[in-house]
């Protein structure tokens, strides 16, 4: 997170140009110096971004550099600092503008005499520095101005690829990786076993080669997830945390770790947890062998179930060889030229057409390929830049023929890949991406919340809306391939970042930014020798291994502070060893200790100190001016903020989600400058802030009004003006109960919130609506009726506990741009009618030429709305033209309406959970995938000719399943199910997946000479279970049709003509539970033999 010099040099030179405009050089005696130090910066932006460009690899130019960012540092704090002064004396920058405060300061003749004295000392230092500049022979390659449209004009001049917040980057590319699964998934499936009950298998790999992208192909695949009780994925930092490790795991395994911090605690606990349970574990990044050996082989060996199995994935193959893991070792292979080149192409073309123009550079593109040593990441990387470029030869020539490939001598952590890509990056974003590798691998980090760090550190500058410019630099670096969406969130809000990328970014910032862990035996040496100014930590779960703050606190230069986990406190410790800090982000720690420092910090921009046990923000909190973000998000034992927070008149974001706050100050209006503000509790007394002083936040672009049943009257919500924030984006209106003790709402209380709710009319620029706890009988006007609907560029809405409403929003189905719809917890609504699908039906004669309704609706969730009977939506009406998933849950409806399965084309999955009164589900030419359990009155599946996957749970009265010609996978659960269906014999999957009675499996255990045998013997693949206690899969069958395999636990020998001659061998004694269960399926018993079943009596 290196400051980028050719950047930062602007924005120095953009705060004199202010300083000069204001005059504030005459008020100072300096107006020669000031025009030195002008001139002397421009000078030397000629070749700063050579500069930076050999500061990565050369050494004799890293000195020169490390002084020019101390003066440039400097120059930063003096103008700070004159700015601060102003506003300490009590003068807004909202009156003056942003360095006109310098005007006021410097009437005080004794500040401005140290403030000149402080400026020509460094207009020196900058002469001697551009002096020694012309022994490195520097060349000019464009400065920050040049280069800073390069953003804006890549979005403007070439077609991009749509992205969004689920996209696929994983690159899986060629036949090869398939392969390598294939035979991973054979070698977990085995039956080759150690002396435990557990074998290892280890997959070797350079960094980037694609060890994890196999790894979760393995982890994902349909065989190992029926065959694995359990499957848990853990990744294993370099310094990983031994209490954290075993807290993860037995998490994931469902047991409860209590917060206990000894090993010997916690590893019972994990043993305890799986116990008997078949285990697939995947151990992803490695770097020693001491997360196996020290931490979970001893409550895991010989306590699993035999067949267990580990994947380990590892750059070093003495950590293979440490672990034990079986021989021979899983070596990922590099990328053959065709698949690169198809993955090369993957990350370009976005159209046919560029398909075509691709295709053109294919020679030269393979030879940049070669470049890139068969390393998926190198490769998609490089796609990333070569999206930038124009798709010409020329273009593609002069990547081929950069001198970064020829760079000699580079560190492991510089990839030649990365490496070029970052240096094609604007200076702008690089300081940006250098930032992002900084961040706590273990922690996540929202967009919002790493735009907000950016803005602190005067990364954004030079823009009216600093955070969308912050947003284009995020969006160009996932464009990029430099960091990936993570597919657990819409929208791109997070993302994951790959340990070669970060460990380059990490390699080019190491002379000034550290990221560390608390484990490393190297950590405090690092701080003792260098003065850092940003530095990220993770620390140990146990106080004994945490950080001690003692140990922070030589580094006085610090500007950014990022800590995930305990922190050692001791009387006496403060932050007043801090005075430079701009940004302090502290995650889950005890930090009172701090408070009364904290107002110390004057320079601070960021705070951050979410799920932490402060009891309140320091009442002096006012004094700290530039403060722009203030987050306490999980702080529970927090329920006030100082009445000094208006004070603050730069702030840009609040978040008091999750806190006890119950109130806010009066005088919250002046805060103009809030772009984001979540989680703001309403409330009517007079001694506290209302919604009215909402109203002239009109820079808001996201809000969360919390608590919104406690406003009493139309008219204070109406002054919040919603419909008057025209950048507002993003919405959340929140209520709790108002239930009576009746556990009724009252009339009166639902009308008041229905005249509130109306009044909260958000403007048509919003995006994201998100509606909780709402108990009106009718949802408000602005929702109803599309003829007046503001939301025009509405995407996502979210509607969760609608207590009293009988209707679905009708105003919905025209919205051009709405993707996506969840409804959770509807009580109260009985019908959807045909007003839902399409508002003016009545006055239509030819439903079918109307627009198609929900025309961009790709996800549409119904849940818990458990007295829902009907859904009217005729054949003809055009609706949810490219609609993707449908979740029905928790409700009486008594059949699908016949639009659904005529017009919703692109249907290609549909849920349907605890359902009752349907009947049948026919005639879904698109479905792939239906997922069924407790629709208790379901008797017929038919005519789903696409569908590959079917799942049936607990659906006891269903009768027929046909027309399913594709079906692949079937999948059938229902603990008391004493018979296979009928229907298996006029269906063909290729897996049969079935939990079923004891007396079932039995019967199944038979075989050929079985009476269920007929119904499932034509199925290539079969694996059946039946549970004993808390483990589902205790007792199985496992049949294959070619080559014949028939394998079983359960020991039963049944000799012809159905006459069970003995019941012996290994496993009887699973029958003392069971026996009166099988007998039934015995027909003619001539004679019955026990050898010994243990606790059983007749």
């Amino acid at each position: 997170m290196a400051m980028v010099l050719d950047a930062f040099a602007s924005y120095v030179q953009n705060m004199l140009t202010e300083m000069v405009s204001g005059e504030v050089h005459m008020l100072l005696g300096v107006t020669d110096e000031i025009e030195k130090m002008d001139v002397k910066l421009k000078d030397l932006k000629n070749f700063l971004a050579d500069a930076d460009r050999r500061n990565i690899t050369d050494n004799r130019v890293q000195e020169w550099v490390a002084e020019l960012k101390r003066a440039m540092y400097e120059a930063a704090d003096i103008l700070d600092l004159c700015q601060l002064k102003a506003m300490e004396q009590g003068l807004s920058t909202k009156d003056v503008g942003c360095f006109n405060p310098l005007l006021f300061c410097m009437r005080n003749p004794s500040h401005a005499h140290d403030i000149g004295t402080r400026i020509k000392a460094l207009n020196k230092r900058l002469s001697i520095i551009k002096e020694r500049s012309a022994a490195f022979s520097f060349i000019p390659l464009g400065s920050y101005e040049d280069r800073s449209s390069k953003v804006q004009a890549s979005h403007s001049g070439n077609k991009r690829r749509e992205t969004s917040g689920v996209f696929d980057r994983s690159g899986v590319v060629g036949e090869k990786i398939e392969q390598d699964t294939r035979k991973l998934v054979e070698i977990m499936l085995s039956e080759k076993e150690g002396n435990t009950n557990i074998m290892l298998v280890a997959v070797v790999g350079v960094g980037g080669i694609g060890k994890t992208t196999l790894a979760q192909k393995v982890f994902n695949d349909e065989a190992l997830n029926s065959e694995f009780e359990k499957m848990i994925w853990l990744s294993i930092n370099k310094d990983f945390d031994k209490v954290e490790l075993l807290r993860t795991i037995i998490t994931q395994a469902g047991g409860v770790h209590g917060g206990e911090k000894a090993l010997a605690v916690l590893q019972p606990i994990l043993a305890t947890t799986l116990k008997g349970k078949k285990l697939f574990l995947v151990l992803d990044d490695v770097w020693n062998h001491e997360a196996w050996d020290d931490v979970l082989k001893a409550p895991l060996a010989n306590v699993v179930a035999r067949g267990s199995r580990v994947l380990v994935t590892t750059r070093d193959e003495r950590v293979a060889r440490g672990m034990k893991a079986v021989l021979p070792y899983h070596h990922v292979d590099k990328l053959e030229e065709e698949d690169a080149w198809l993955l090369l192409k993957k990350q370009v073309v976005s159209s046919e057409a560029d398909a075509r123009e691709i295709d053109i550079l294919k020679d030269i593109g393979l030879q940049i390929i070669a470049k890139c040593d068969g390393l998926p990441l190198a490769v998609k990387v490089m796609g990333g830049l070569l999206c930038q470029k124009d798709k010409k030869y020329h273009a593609w020539e002069m990547v081929l023929h950069d001198s970064i490939w020829s760079v000699s001598e580079m560190p492991e952590e510089l990839n030649h890949a990365v490496h070029l890509s970052y240096e094609d990056l604007p200076p702008c974003i690089k300081q940006c991406f250098l930032y992002y590798c900084l961040l706590p691998k273990t922690a996540l980090f929202f967009r919002h919340n790493i735009i907000g760090m950016w803005i602190s550190e005067g990364f954004l500058h030079s823009s009216e809306d600093l955070e969308e410019l912050g947003r284009e630099y995020y969006k160009e670096l996932i464009l990029r391939n430099l960091i990936e969406p993570s597919t657990e969130y819409t929208d791109q809000v997070a993302c994951n970042i790959h340990d070669v990328v970060r460990s380059f970014g990490q390699f080019v910032a190491r002379d000034e930014a550290l990221a560390a862990h608390s484990g490393e035996t190297s950590f405090v040496s690092k701080l003792k020798e260098q003065k850092i100014l940003r530095l990220s930590l993770e620390s140990q779960a146990s106080e004994s291994d945490g950080i001690d703050w003692s140990s922070l606190q030589a580094q006085q230069t610090l500007r950014t502070l990022i800590s995930v986990g305990h922190i050692n406190m001791k009387p006496g410790d403060s932050l007043v060893h801090f005075p430079c800090l701009r940004t302090f982000d502290i995650k889950s720690a005890h930090l009172v200790a701090l408070l009364e420092s904290l107002h110390k910090l004057k320079h601070l921009r960021y705070l951050s100190l979410e799920e932490t046990d402060i009891p309140s923000l320091p009442d002096c909190i006012g004094k700290m001016k530039f403060l722009q973000y203030i987050s306490l998000k999980g702080c529970k034992e927090i329920v006030q903020v100082p009445h000094s927070i208006v004070m603050l008149e730069q702030l840009r974001y609040l978040d008091f989600r999750g806190t006890n706050i119950t109130d806010i100050p009066m005088g919250f209006s002046v805060l103009t400058n809030l772009r984001i503000v979540r989680g703001f509790p309403a409330h009517e007394d007079g001694d506290c802030c209302s919604l009215e002083e909402l109203g002239p936040l009109s820079r808001l672009k996201d809000l969360g009004i919390n608590r919104l049943e406690k406003v009493t009257a139309s008219l204070s919500a109406a002054k919040a003006k919603l419909g008057k924030k025209v950048h507002l984006a993003k919405l959340f209106l929140g209520c709790s109960s108002k239930l009576g003790n009746d556990g009724l709402i009252k009339f009166e209380d639902s009308q008041r919130i229905e005249q509130v709710f109306d009044e909260l009319c958000p403007p048509p620029r919003l995006e994201y609506l998100e509606i909780g706890g709402y108990f009106g009988r009718w949802l408000p006007r602005w929702m109803m009726s599309s003829s007046v609907m503001p939301l025009k560029n509405l995407r996502i809405l979210f509607i969760q506990d609608l207590a009293c409403c009988t209707q679905l929003p009708d105003g919905m189905c025209q919205l051009p741009y709405l993707e996506f719809i969840k409804i959770f917890s509807a009580p109260a609504i009985k019908r959807v009618g045909p007003e839902f699908m399409q508002p003016y039906h009545q006055h239509s004669p030819r439903p079918s030429q109307m627009v198609a309704a929900f025309p961009r609706l790709h996800e549409f969730y119904l849940i818990g709305m458990v007295e829902w009977e009907e859904w009217e939506w005729e054949e003809q009406v055009r609706a949810f033209p490219v609609l993707q998933r449908l979740m029905l849950s928790r409700c009486k409806l008594k059949c699908l309406p016949p639009g659904l399965a005529s017009q919703a084309r692109a249907l290609n999955k549909l849920s349907i959970y605890h359902v009752q009164g349907l009947i049948s589900l026919e005639n879904f030419p698109s479905l792939v995938e239906l997922d069924l359990d407790q629709v208790l009155d379901l008797e017929m599946i038919a005519n789903l000719p696409r569908l590959q996957k079917l799942t049936i749970k607990y659906c006891q009265k269903m009768k027929a399943v046909e027309g399913v010609p594709l079906l692949q996978r079937l999948f059938l659960s229902d603990n008391n199910m004493e018979t296979i269906p009928e229907y298996m014999g006029g269906i063909n999957p290729r897996q049969l997946e079935l939990y079923c009675s004891p007396a079932l499996l039995a019967s199944i255990a038979v075989g050929k000479s079985g009476p269920e045998w007929d119904k499932f013997s034509h199925v290539e693949h079969v694996k059946t279970y039946a549970s004993q206690g808390d483990n589902s899969r205790k007792w199985y069958v496992f049949y294959t049709a070619k080559p014949y395999s028939l394998e079983t636990n359960v020991s039963v020998s049944f000799v012809s003509k159905g006459k069970l001659a003995f019941v012996v061998h290994l496993n009887l004694s699973i029958y003392a539970s069971y026996l009166n269960y099988s007998l039934r399926f015995l027909p003619s018993i001539s004679m019955l033999e026990f050898e010994y079943i243990p606790n059983y009596s007749f």
